[in-house]
């Protein structure tokens, strides 16, 4: 998506891209945190599944390719709640 900035200039409105930073490796970071929270709190890959009304083959997934599988707001969501982790430290890279 797209950010622009609409600003008037004599009378004359104009848009522009503003800069950013974004991490393009962000699922990769994503998954790499839901392994390293889900085995800190002793959960399984299976069990964490059943917990979320995910597959189990889903959710391997996500953890192994390291960010080439996407994953919901929804499931990120429920995978905080289950882990007790707020959904922040999902973002945080290492």
């Amino acid at each position: 998506m797209l950010n622009f900035s609409k600003m008037k200039l004599g009378g004359i409105m104009t848009t522009f891209k503003r800069e950013f930073n974004f991490n393009e490796n962000i699922l990769s970071v994503i998954s790499s945190n839901i392994r390293k929270y889900r085995i800190e709190k002793g959960v399984t890959q299976e069990q964490l599944a059943v917990d979320i009304g995910m597959s189990y083959d889903y959710l391997r997934r996500i953890e192994s390719q390291k960010g080439k599988e996407g994953i919901s707001l929804m499931s990120l969501y429920k995978i905080s709640v289950v882990l007790g982790v707020t959904m922040d430290k999902f973002f945080e890279e290492n």
